[in-house]
C-alpha cells in the first residue's frame, strides 16, 4: 500500500534514521502505552479507596493469583479432587508470564508483586512499539498512531495493567506477524514460538505462520519459510513436555481447564450467553459482556474487511475467534478481542480525526466501565 509516509518508513528499514524518525518511531507508542496506563492506574487507585482494598490486591485478583502463584511456588503436581472451584489449579495456566516474573524477581531482588508490575509493564511497552510497527509497516504513520491507541485503550486494556499474558500476546504476535511480512522466516517462528508458550489463545499464531509458509512456497519455492510453522509450536509443545513430565500426563493442561473452569458442551459458551439474555434479561453481567462483544465483533469485522489487512493478519483472527466460540464457556468477550488486536488495531485505517476520536472515547468509555465492573467482582476479566 502506497502512502505518503512510505518514504519515510523506507529510509528507516535502509538505516538512515533521524533524532525526529526515533521520536516518532519509538517515543510515540511508548507516549500512547503511558498515558493509556496512567488511565487505568488512576482508575485502579479510586476503585482501590472506594472498595478498600490497595491497588495491588486489585491488580493480584482474578487469573493473576495463578500466575503469581507459578512465579512464586512452581506449578502443583495434580488436580485436586472434586468438581468447578474446588479444582482449580494452576496447571490450567500456561508459563511464560511466570518464568519472567520469576526472573524479574531474581534479577532485581523485587518482591513478586512488584515484580509482576515492571514484567507487565515491560512487556506492555514493548507491545506497543511492536504494534506500532507493525501497523507502520503495514499502511501508514496515521494508522499506526490510532489502531496502537485503540489497541491499548480496548475495553479489556485494564488487564495489561495486571498480571495476565495479553502484553506477552500483543508483543511477540505483532513481532511474528511483522517479519512473516518481512520474509524473517527464523525470527518470526521464534517470536510465535514465545507467543504459544503464554497462553493458550496465542496458539493461533501458527495459522499465520503455515499460511505464510504456503505462499512463499507457491510463489517463490522459499522453503527455508518452512523454518516459522515449524518453530511457532514449540513454546506450547515444550510446556506440554514439561508437564508430562512434572505430572506424568501430556494432557494435563486440558484436564485443568475441563475440571476447573471449561465444563459444559463445547461450542456453547456464545449461545448460552444468547439464551442467559433472552430469559434473564441484564441479570448476569458476564452474559450482558459477551453478547454485546459478539456484536461488536461484527462491526469490527466488517471494518477489518475494509482495511484490506495481510492474509496473515487474517488468519490469525478468524484463528482466534474459533477458539473463543468452541469454548463452552467463554465465546466472544472483551480479553478474547483483545488477544485477536489486530481486530482493534485495523480500525485506525483510513479514519477521519473526527471518527478517531469518536473512536477513542467510546472505547476509553467502555475500558473504564469493565475496569470497575471487574474491581467490584461484577464481571469476570
Amino acid at each position: 500500500m502506497v502512502t505518503a509516509a512510505e518514504p519515510d518508513m523506507i529510509s528507516t528499514r535502509a538505516g538512515q534514521v533521524t533524532g525526529a524518525q526515533v521520536a516518532r518511531h519509538v517515543g510515540f507508542p511508548l507516549s500512547i502505552f503511558l498515558v493509556s496506563r496512567a488511565v487505568v492506574w488512576t482508575l485502579f487507585g479510586a476503585l482501590g479507596v472506594s472498595e478498600g482494598h490497595s491497588v495491588m490486591y486489585l491488580l493480584g485478583s482474578w487469573d493473576s493469583k495463578w500466575y503469581l502463584t507459578v512465579a512464586q511456588s512452581g506449578y502443583a503436581t495434580s488436580i485436586p479432587s472434586g468438581l468447578g472451584k474446588l479444582t482449580q489449579t494452576d496447571l490450567g495456566f500456561f508459563p511464560l508470564l511466570p518464568l519472567l516474573i520469576r526472573a524479574t524477581h531474581v534479577l532485581t531482588g523485587l518482591g513478586f508483586g512488584v515484580s509482576a508490575v515492571v514484567t507487565s509493564s515491560v512487556l506492555g511497552a514493548l507491545g506497543s512499539v511492536a504494534l506500532w510497527w507493525l501497523l507502520a509497516d503495514t499502511f501508514d504513520l496515521a494508522a499506526a498512531e490510532l489502531g496502537t491507541a485503540l489497541v491499548f485503550f480496548s475495553p479489556a486494556a485494564f488487564v495489561l495493567t495486571m498480571f495476565y499474558s495479553e502484553s506477552a500476546i500483543i508483543l511477540f504476535v505483532s513481532l511474528c506477524l511483522l517479519w512473516l511480512g518481512r520474509g524473517r522466516w527464523i525470527l518470526a517462528g521464534v517470536a510465535a514460538a514465545l507467543a504459544t508458550s503464554a497462553d493458550p489463545v496465542a496458539v493461533a499464531v501458527v495459522a499465520p505462520c503455515v499460511l505464510a509458509a504456503v505462499g512463499a512456497i507457491r510463489t517463490r519455492r522459499d522453503y527455508a519459510s518452512l523454518a516459522a510453522p515449524l518453530l511457532a509450536p514449540v513454546g506450547v509443545g515444550a510446556f506440554f513436555v514439561y508437564l508430562w513430565a512434572h505430572t506424568g500426563s501430556f494432557f494435563e493442561w486440558f484436564h485443568a481447564q475441563r475440571n476447573g473452569w471449561q465444563e459444559g458442551a463445547y461450542g456453547s459458551g456464545l449461545p448460552h450467553a444468547f439464551a442467559d439474555l433472552w430469559n434473564l434479561g441484564f441479570a448476569n453481567p458476564n452474559d450482558t459482556v459477551r453478547v454485546l462483544s459478539a456484536f461488536a465483533t461484527v462491526a469490527m469485522l466488517m471494518a477489518f474487511a475494509r482495511a484490506h489487512p495481510p492474509l496473515t493478519w487474517t488468519a490469525y483472527v478468524v484463528a482466534v475467534l474459533a477458539m473463543g466460540l468452541f469454548s463452552p464457556i467463554v465465546g466472544i468477550t472483551p480479553r478474547l478481542l483483545l488477544r485477536g488486536f489486530p481486530l482493534f488495531a485495523a480500525l485506525g485505517v483510513g479514519r477521519s480525526p473526527r471518527a478517531a476520536a469518536m473512536l477513542l472515547v467510546l472505547s476509553t468509555s467502555a475500558l473504564a466501565v469493565l475496569t470497575i465492573l471487574s474491581a467490584t467482582w461484577h464481571w469476570t476479566p
